[in-house]
């Protein structure tokens, strides 16, 4: 058999290998291989190999190799002769990569081994892209096994998808909560499993999540709601930052939290801007500052609103209302309705 999950949705993807991975008792007769580094022909021999003391043998490909300069997707393939030869033949360097080949030629020379293999090998590969119908591996994989395209649901297709993952975990879930989780974290799958198994704990089994319990106990909605109040105020909308404001203390956030949550927030702008300033863009600021790409995106769209002097002041200002709250200098409310008031000033 041989199986390709392949699309940008690759937390379906690998929530589908976990099942595949589960429905045999492969023992030790499993192996899994890096497919951007692999050497083709180490990974030809191991599924090519009878299992032991098992019926079947698993073998995991996660990821093709990059395509070369100048390669791109409607590049024909190598004839096999061409793609077989650094896979298979005789005098290939020890620890070749897979990479020598051209991907199309990789590809091919991978689609027709699929066919030669024992029918005690599930091969299983994983691609974090979608793959033309015209592919050889998606053409092998309709002939020996089955395709499985995973695309990231957008609009109604991610509240439903909310919902039916809600009906996993044995809770239900109401539309406005619904709505609200789709809205602030958007189709970051994995994000919202999480927020959603801890949801499901938190009202039990039969039980039903509402917005109430959305706002209190998502981090994410929270983060996210920090970010239209900044967001509000640098399109200088002070009315409407007010209005998010006052909603989040009336949901029961305590002054002190919020105003570490912004300065938080104040913070990783200033990060951005300065990353930004590089040249860096989403994913790479995601990487150096160990937050959520959506994060970085968001982040990268508000720093463009307040120059660096403006954010240090600001920053400043956040740090000494802080403390003088913690003094109780100043009336929760009233210092953050002032720091709204003069933010970015």
């Amino acid at each position: 058999m041989f199986y390709l999950l392949h699309g940008d949705d690759e937390f379906t993807s690998r929530e589908l290998l976990k099942k595949l991975r589960q429905q045999s008792d492969f023992g030790f007769n499993q192996d899994t291989y890096d497919g951007t580094t692999a050497d083709l022909k180490t990974i030809m021999m191991a599924s090519g190999t009878q299992p032991f003391l098992s019926e079947q043998r698993l073998v995991v490909i996660d990821g093709l190799p990059k395509k070369k300069r100048g390669e791109s997707s409607t590049t024909s393939a190598a004839p096999q002769e061409e793609a077989t030869k650094g896979a298979r033949g005789k005098r290939s360097k020890k620890g070749a990569k897979g990479g020598a080949l051209t991907r199309a030629a990789y590809e091919k020379a991978l689609a027709e081994h699929v066919g030669q293999m024992p029918e005690s090998t599930v091969l299983i590969l994983i691609v974090e892209e979608a793959l033309d119908k015209a592919n050889p591996l998606v053409k092998a994989a309709e002939q020996h096994g089955k395709a499985t395209l995973s695309t990231q649901p957008q609009g109604a297709q991610l509240e439903r998808w909310i919902t039916a993952r809600a009906r996993t975990l044995d809770v239900k879930i109401a539309p406005e909560a619904t709505a609200l989780l789709a809205n602030f974290i958007g189709n970051q799958l994995r994000l919202l499993a999480n927020e959603l198994q801890k949801l499901a704990t938190y009202v039990g089994p039969g039980g039903t999540i509402t917005v109430q319990e959305v706002r209190t106990l998502s981090a994410q909605v929270q983060e996210a709601r920090i970010f239209d109040l900044t967001d509000a105020l640098a399109q200088k909308n002070r009315k409407q930052a007010l209005n998010i404001l006052h909603d989040l203390l009336a949901d029961g956030e305590a002054p002190l939290k919020l105003i570490g949550l912004i300065t938080s927030q104040v913070r990783t702008l200033l990060l951005v801007k300065e990353l930004a300033q590089k040249g860096m863009r989403g994913g790479q600021v995601a990487s150096t500052l160990g937050i959520a790409p959506f994060v970085a995106e968001k982040a990268l769209r508000q720093v463009h609103n307040f120059s660096t002097a403006q954010l240090e002041h600001t920053y400043r200002q956040l740090l000494d209302t802080d403390a003088a709250l913690k003094r109780s200098r100043l009336e929760p409310e009233m210092a953050l309705d002032l720091l709204v008031v003069n933010f970015g000033t």
